[in-house]
């Protein structure tokens, strides 16, 4: 395109002609040879800056016509095509006859601003942290208050029986005399008593003064001779006279009938603490009743503290009838005819050697297992009902420490409380459960101490360990499961972990746990055994007291000064053989399933040599055997039978992740916005702790704006383009390594917590929103170096803001890739990626197809968006050369407002699709 004025920037005055080489100077052109009568005009032709430089003002001078040039005064700078100077910054430096001005000092001014912002959000936040523990400790300190309050009350309980059991006798004298009567009932008279009445009696509890008169009738109509039956309550006050010093609680009905019948007594009971704190609260009302009617008596009292309620655990009872697992596609049991009970209050011990299915049969009872054929029941308190119903108060304790070592002990326990308690329950009582978890576990001595990680080091394994059941004993659990917890630990950490079980059984918490060569000390401290061989059979299924009494009756005695459940396992491992010509893996089963008359398989009763008949013993139709193996297969064959398999383990896995139970745990926990302020929170301090690795981020990217700005400069030929290009790839590489920690790092953590019923959403939605902090910050570290060095012609907020918008984008991204890919290949893939899309966003657009998978790169938007902002400052004699370059890239200058929204809809998708993965693809 050609045209034939001279545009506003350019410098076209009259040529002259140089007789020399016969041009006209300044241009190009010469005269038509043989014309003696044309002369040198004008410029002729306007057309790029490549093809006709010449036209344009030249750099270091401003044109304000086109033919006149005036060279750039002292203070002012004069681009190329300029029209006009312009003043030099302050702090900069600029001679007479300057293109451009140097404004390096201003990037030096921002990154040093910033860096004391940082600081200064860094110390402030530390400050913030540290007032909030100030005020942890303070509720520490009115829980502690509140106990001893509790304490007190239970003297004045005492205080308040004695001076009842001193108007005992005229109490029951005057109850006995009413009782008696046949005739008509009428008002008894007022009793002489200050206010209290004997506790622990029918009578005493069933009667009232002239203010509750109702009750009284009711009472003294009842027929003679016809005794009534002790209420819950009298019992319960009964027992704390007899026993007033008793450690355990208080044997109220709770739950199922069939439970209560087999509990221990006062085991699933609250504490005495809980009742003393109603009891006080009740005595207080009392006082404050007593100024208006003078007749209300003791059991008034404790009518008003049953109806108050106290706060108490559900309980849960797992039976488990002919249980059998098999692996999915393999034909192999993991588990076999497997029944037997778990009771509430009770601490029970799963053992067996390796291979035995310990760790398989509690993923079973809790509902965790994948890629498995289950056949059998599983009865909850009584009920077929899905486990994943009571998964609010059902705690699971995995192998590992899944732990947060960049938080504290006390941290990491009151994140778990807040979370998974009840979200009516106060703030006082929740210091109060935390409080007595870690007296419990004997954590009083770190609780301020990081946990630690492989890198920095915290508290030592055992604390570790006892922190890693601690964040299931906060939630109070009704059912805890516990994988291997004393492995690693020494006989007095593993004594000090059971004690602290033991009391949480004192509760009505079921507790079930795999343990490794248990001292003897610490297995006589266990309620039940559960003893499987290998292959998930059962040899054993009851009282640790009376496992010795059943093996001593099969002929197998237990040394002296050996640990019986060593020898045990010893046997079953085969180390041990009692009579070498019995196989008891296979023999010890059965023999059990017979004394218990349960059904046993035909194929195990061939197994184990045992004739039914000999046994005395019906056979009967149990589990029916696995198919054999049957003819080999083809490898083909085979191959299809894993393809086969994998696909069924995945199915599984989906299926078991979005799977939905109705809610019977009977809790509401807090809901997804107010765990989300407690997950910001968490996700805040741990951003805090590793304010190193952000500087290191931040370190990086300001070599990279300085490099790249230094060596990259701008092109008034292509606005910029390749600097643009080295940004938006140098970008999103280093943005997205460092978002990558976000989600790769706590997997496992993130894991856990969702099997537990805490919000994936809000878990997923804090880090995002932590992460909104790079996403402000990370454009302007690297403008403060890439802009002021390069010195484009768009403004610094135009660069801010496409900076922004990529950065987001690429976030979103990166999670996409920790949370599918394991860490390895999504560092690969955050590296490739950028490269890749950049290379096919700067390709020619010819086909359609390379125009629709550029359209796609994201960088190609970004890139657009760069150069328009940057092309936009370039007018007038410049125009052909601003057309040309954005036809020849595909790029439209009205188009920047779509550039930052499809940048932004990237990062919503990729979000979305994150978000999608982290709850698909999780591991239960």
């Amino acid at each position: 395109h050609y045209f034939c004025a001279c545009p506003l920037g350019s410098y076209c005055p009259l040529a002259t002609l140089n007789k020399t080489t016969g041009v006209c100077d300044p241009y190009s052109y010469q005269l038509p040879p043989g014309k003696l009568d044309h002369q040198c005009g004008g410029a002729d032709i306007w057309a790029d800056v490549v093809s006709s430089s010449e036209v344009f003002c030249s750099p270091g001078s401003y044109c304000p016509t086109t033919i006149e040039k005036i060279p750039c005064s002292s203070g002012h700078y004069c681009r190329m095509g300029s029209t006009s100077e312009k003043k030099c910054f302050k702090l900069t430096s600029c001679e007479a006859k300057t293109a451009n001005q140097n404004i390096h000092a201003y990037g030096v001014m921002l990154v040093a601003v910033l860096s004391a912002l940082l600081l200064v959000i860094y110390s402030c936040s530390d400050q913030v942290i540290t007032t909030r523990e100030k005020r942890h400790a303070r509720s520490r300190e009115a829980a502690a208050r509140s106990a001893r309050e509790t304490a007190q009350a239970r003297e004045r309980w005492k205080s308040a029986k004695d001076v009842a059991k001193k108007h005992a006798v005229g109490l029951q004298t005057q109850l006995s005399r009413t009782f008696s009567r046949k005739k008509s009932v009428r008002q008894p008279e007022q009793l002489k008593v200050p206010g209290q009445a004997k506790p622990g009696t029918d009578e005493a509890l069933s009667s009232s003064g002239p203010s509750t008169s109702s009750t009284s009738q009711q009472s003294t109509m009842a027929p003679k001779g016809k005794k009534k039956e002790p209420s819950n309550l009298t019992k319960m006050i009964r027992e704390l006279e007899e026993n007033p010093d008793s450690q355990e609680g208080f044997n109220l009905e709770i739950g199922d009938k069939n439970i209560k019948k087999h509990m221990p007594k006062g085991k699933q009971m609250h504490t005495h603490s809980q009742i003393f704190k109603y009891a006080y609260g009740q005595l207080e009302k009392e006082k404050a009743m007593q100024q208006e009617n003078k007749n209300l008596t003791f059991s008034g009292v404790i009518s008003m503290a049953t109806d108050t309620g106290i706060r108490t655990r559900p309980v849960i009872e797992v039976a488990f009838k002919d249980l059998t697992l098999t692996l999915k596609g393999k034909n192999r049991h993991l588990m076999r005819c497997v029944t037997g009970k778990l009771m509430p209050g009770r601490v029970s011990a799963v053992m067996g050697p390796s291979g035995a299915g310990k760790t398989t049969f509690l993923s079973a009872l809790a509902g965790k297992t994948t890629g498995c054929t289950m056949t059998g029941l599983i009865l909850i308190n009584g009920k077929v009902e899905s486990m994943h119903s009571y998964k609010k108060i059902i705690g699971f304790v995995p192998q590992d420490d899944i732990v947060h070592g960049n938080l504290t002990v006390e941290e990491n326990l009151w994140f778990s409380a807040s979370c998974r308690l009840p979200a009516d329950l106060s703030k006082p009582d929740k210091v109060l459960v935390v409080e007595r978890v870690i007296e419990a576990l004997g954590l009083q001595a770190v609780r301020d101490s990081l946990v630690g990680t492989v890198e920095k080091r915290g508290i030592s394994g055992g604390q570790r360990k006892r922190v890693n059941v601690g964040l299931e004993m906060v939630m109070e659990p009704s059912l805890l499961i516990l994988d291997e917890p004393t492995s690693g630990l020494d006989s007095s950490s593993s004594l000090l972990l059971l004690r602290a079980l033991r009391r949480e059984a004192l509760e009505g918490v079921n507790i079930s746990m795999v343990v490794h060569q248990p001292s003897y000390t610490l297995f006589r401290m266990f309620d039940d055994l559960i003893l499987l061989a290998k292959g998930g059979r059962t040899v054993y299924h009851g009282s640790v007291k009376k496992v010795e009494e059943y093996f001593s009756g099969l002929g197998i005695h237990v040394p002296d000064r050996v640990n019986p459940p060593d020898h045990f396992i010893d046997i079953l491992e085969g180390i041990v053989k009692p009579s070498p010509d019995v196989d008891y893996n296979k023999q010890l089963p059965v023999r059990w399933m017979l004394h218990n008359g349960y059904p046993v398989p035909p194929d195990m009763q061939e197994d184990a040599g045992i004739t039914m008949s000999s046994e005395g013993v019906n056979p009967n139709n149990g589990t029916n055997p696995v198919g054999g193996e049957g003819e080999e297969q083809s490898f083909a064959g085979d191959l299809w039978q894993d393809v086969k398999c994998n696909v069924e383990l995945k199915r599984d896995h989906i299926q078991h992740n979005f799977l939905k139970s109705k809610d019977l745990s009977n809790r509401i926990t807090p809901g997804v916005y107010t765990q989300y302020k407690y997950f910001l929170g968490r996700v805040g301090k741990q951003r805090l702790r590793e304010a190193r690795i952000q500087a290191v981020d931040f370190l990086i990217l300001l070599l990279a704006g300085a490099c790249l700005g230094t060596l990259a400069k701008v092109s008034d030929e292509t606005f910029g383009a390749l600097g643009y290009t080295y940004t938006v790839i140098a970008v999103s590489l280093l943005c997205k390594i460092a978002a990558l920690r976000s989600f790769s790092l706590d997997k496992l953590h993130y894991w856990r917590e969702s099997a537990s019923g805490m919000s994936s959403l809000a878990y997923f939605l804090s880090k995002d929103t932590i992460d909104h902090f790079n996403t402000i910050v990370k454009p302007l570290v690297y403008l403060s170096m890439f802009y002021f060095f390069n010195n484009p012609r768009s403004s610094f907020q135009d660069n801010y803001i496409v900076l922004f918008f990529l950065v987001y984008c690429v976030t979103g991204i990166a999670y996409a890739l920790a949370i599918f890919l394991e860490p390895g290949p999504a560092q690969l893939w955050s590296v490739l990626l950028p490269v890749v899309l950049t290379l096919i966003a700067t390709q020619d657009k010819k086909n359609g197809i390379m125009k629709t998978l550029c359209d796609l790169c994201y960088t190609k938007w970004a890139l657009e968006a760069f150069v328009i902002a940057n092309a936009e400052r370039y007018s007038g004699v410049w125009l052909i050369t601003r057309c040309g370059s954005l036809m020849k890239s595909g790029y439209d200058l009205h188009d920047w407002a779509l550039c930052l929204i499809i940048l932004f809809l990237y990062g919503v998708v990729s979000r979305i699709i994150a978000y999608f993965c982290m709850i698909t693809f999780q591991k239960k």
